[in-house]
């Protein structure tokens, strides 16, 4: 694993896509047989693919999410309030990952 610096998490295409790519992976899979998988696709690869992690402070990390992402979603077997649920569920599981593989919390 590389040590996380902060700086570079400005460039963090560059200095940390694998890690990236892990954080996002991890979160699918925890939902994986939780949820329908068509609506899990969707946000994965129309609403998720748009979003942007940024690294807050203090072991602390947020997803940006792109504007309209239900809209972006397309037609998906939920009505809006669970998408928005499952969504934000989703979000949270990649921040909470983000967390753990730059050891800010334990795993």
């Amino acid at each position: 694993m590389t040590a996380f610096d902060p700086e570079k998490f400005e460039d963090k295409y560059v200095h940390y896509m694998d890690e990236l790519q892990t954080a996002y992976r991890n979160a699918y899979q925890h939902f994986h047989g939780r949820y329908d998988s068509t609506l899990l696709k969707a946000i994965d690869r129309q609403v998720l693919d748009g979003s942007e992690p940024f690294y807050e402070g203090n072991g602390q990390f947020r997803v940006e999410l792109p504007e309209n992402p239900r809209e972006r979603a397309g037609p998906v077997p939920v009505d809006d309030e669970t998408f928005d649920a499952v969504l934000r569920e989703f979000v949270d599981r990649i921040e909470l990952e983000l967390r753990r593989l730059f050891e800010f919390e334990d795993g």
